[in-house]
């Protein structure tokens, strides 16, 4: 059997699949052009040898690795200046390769092709005997993307990849859990008005898979990126810092109602699981159920009878409360008067028709603290009493829910009850299990609250379970920083922040206070100067009134910086 040392490279046609979905024609005839023009001159022009081509892929052979890599870079780059459809990923290792006629196989192709898989849209990833053997040879940087466990190779591979990632922006570590992302299933209904129920069935495959303690699930708060979007599990696990990407699609026609789910390891693009379910909509919840189950066993996850208990049992099993929830949850998350009162409404609703609806009650609780919060009532005390009294109810129906507890934990920092405050948010964290939003909320509270180096590493874990995450978490984790004595990690994480919450300008007072601290006075003044022309009214007096810390010291060391650098008091 005749081998050899080879380079070799492996390329793939990203999204080739939905290209030939949404046009068959149009998609061979740029693939077939991108051959002609960009991809078979390179490769002959660097003494490559096109060994076979695999549908959307090719496998190329090469006598020098620095050959190799400057066709992988120059293929890249072509396509990159072109406008046309079809875009790359490339991998290339250095190996020894058996040789049957004019095919290769072996372990060195094979490692080619899983490289492959790892690369950016238009990137390239290389083996560290490639990143070695081009020493400086080849004019282009390449970062270190770490080890990677792939299938059908039984070590790790060092992996190296082009554009180089800098670390702010490098891939997160996989978590030692197993760890999923649900991306929003599709609404196939052809009824935008559907669209909620789409987005509900996902929030809630997430909310249950999160409390199994054994799994790692990203927040829908990051996984709503990716909303109608063609998007690459590879890319989503990258992203995400995941190994698993669910999918899905649901289509509701009457009193019928169809979902496929589909589990795909990021590492390697393969699907684990698939199954489709086709019923009643009034069995829609053992669907939902089915599902949680089928993606639980298929990462080998064993539950416990008290854990599936404790699971599948919370929930509503009124298919129109349920729907209700969804939407004046939806509504809730607009953050505006006339929507919150909106779901107000059918939030009461969804509560008639099941007054043992936690989900419900909870939703209904953040309208009233709403209310308060943003002066929409005309008794804030009212409706801070009334949230008050919702989350108790709440936390009375289920022992185990956690976010009963960080609505009263919000309620009570308002209230000005720092001491009952931290004890809810204590109680909310100690049930939160991978409930991002709830660890989010303590973390807040827990700041206000006098314990910011607690508060930060909250905000951390719950960003970390929503890597694309709402603006108020790196706000909430830049104050307790500055808190906690790290005014230098506070600038860090909001100097290049927009100063915004829910899409409205916030004045950025942590982040001039903190470049006071650090002796960046002349920075922060000039801060100031342009935040003063979104927020002109600006006072020192009007940002103290709606403030919520527990301790006057932490309260008046932001002041003091604030009036250092002349902005208006009254």
């Amino acid at each position: 059997m005749a081998r050899r040392l080879a380079a070799i490279l492996a390329a793939d046609v990203v999204g080739y699949s939905s290209l030939m979905n949404d046009d068959e024609t149009g998609t061979l005839a740029a693939l077939k052009a991108h051959r002609a023009e960009v991809f078979d001159p390179v490769i002959a022009e660097r003494g490559g040898r096109l060994v076979k081509l695999m549908g959307d892929g090719a496998l190329v052979e090469f006598p020098s690795v620095v050959e190799a890599v400057e066709a992988a870079l120059a293929i890249q780059q072509q396509v990159a200046a072109g406008d046309g459809p079809i875009r790359l990923r490339i991998g290339i290792n250095l190996g020894d390769v058996i040789i049957d006629g004019d095919d290769i196989y072996g372990d060195g192709v094979n490692v080619a092709a899983r490289l492959e898989a790892l690369a950016e849209p238009g990137g390239v990833c290389i083996s560290s005997v490639v990143h070695e053997s081009i020493g400086n040879r080849v004019e282009a940087e390449f970062g270190d993307a770490g080890e990677h466990e792939v299938k059908g190779i039984d070590r790790p591979i060092r992996v190296w990849q082009w554009p180089a990632t800098d670390a702010a922006h490098a891939p997160l570590a996989l978590p030692e859990k197993p760890s999923v992302a649900i991306l929003p299933f599709i609404n196939m209904s052809g009824d935008p008005e559907q669209e909620y129920f789409a987005d509900g069935l996902t929030d809630e495959i997430g909310t249950v898979l999160a409390k199994i303690e054994k799994l790692f699930v990203i927040a829908q708060s990051s996984t709503r990126a990716y909303k109608s979007r063609d998007v690459d599990v590879r890319q989503v696990g990258r992203e995400q810092g995941v190994r698993y990407v669910l999918q899905g699609s649901v289509r509701r026609a009457g009193d019928r109602i169809r979902v496929t789910a589909r589990l795909t390891d990021c590492s390697t693009g393969f699907e684990i699981w698939a199954d489709r379910y086709q019923n009643e909509l009034a069995d829609f919840f053992d669907i939902q159920d089915e599902i949680t189950r089928e993606v639980a066993v298929a990462l080998q996850v064993a539950l416990t009878d008290g854990e599936q208990a404790k699971i599948w049992a919370s929930g509503t099993k009124s298919i129109d409360a349920w729907d209700l929830t969804i939407r004046g949850g939806e509504l809730v998350n607009h953050h505006r008067r006339e929507d919150t009162e909106r779901a107000r409404l059918l939030l009461e609703r969804a509560i008639e028709l099941d007054p043992n609806y936690v989900d419900a009650w909870c939703k209904l609780g953040w309208c009233h603290w709403s209310d308060a919060r943003h002066g929409w009532s005309p008794s804030p005390e009212q409706s801070l009493s009334r949230a008050r009294e919702i989350g108790e109810h709440a936390a009375a129906l289920d022992k185990v829910a956690s976010e009963p507890w960080s609505l009263l934990a919000l309620t009570a920092v308002q209230e000005g009850l720092g001491d009952e405050a931290a004890d809810y948010a204590d109680n909310a964290v100690a049930r939160a299990a991978g409930h991002s939003f709830v660890l989010g909320i303590s973390g807040m509270v827990l700041g206000f609250c006098g314990r910011p180096a607690e508060a930060v590493k909250l905000m951390k874990r719950a960003m970390r379970l929503s890597p694309i995450c709402p603006d108020w978490y790196r706000m909430c984790l830049a104050r307790s920083c500055f808190l906690s004595g790290d005014a230098e990690g506070a600038i860090r994480e909001l100097i290049d922040a927009p100063p915004m919450l829910d899409g409205v300008f916030v004045f950025p007072v942590i982040l001039v206070a903190s470049l006071y601290e650090m002796g960046r006075s002349d920075e922060a003044r000039a801060i100031c100067a342009t935040a003063l022309k979104e927020e002109p009214d600006f006072t020192i007096e009007a940002w103290l009134r709606p403030q919520m810390y527990k301790n006057d010291q932490d309260q008046q060391r932001i002041v003091s910086a604030l009036e250092a650098l002349g902005l208006p008091k009254p």
